[in-house]
């Protein structure tokens, strides 16, 4: 339990940050992670509503980062 914790607290924002880079879209890059986290939802892979809150928490910090990481991006060109 207290890992899959930890990994729901580490693995959304890493995505998101990461298909942020690659897409150049903060946005896709949040709807894909959300999308992969629904797909694990419908799979079972998410045992309590606890894990699921984490997640979201995860994916939240993950797009306000990105956005963050985007403006300070598009401010030094």
């Amino acid at each position: 339990m207290v890992l899959k914790a930890i990994l729901a607290l580490t693995l959304p924002f890493l995505l998101v940050l990461l298909f942020t880079r690659v897409s150049y879209n903060h946005y896709v890059g949040t709807a894909l992670t959300a999308a992969l986290l629904l797909a694990s939802y419908s799979r079972g892979y998410a045992d309590t509503w606890f894990i699921m809150v984490l997640d979201f928490i995860s994916l939240s910090v993950g797009f306000v980062y990105a956005r963050k990481m985007k403006a300070d991006l598009i401010k030094k060109k």
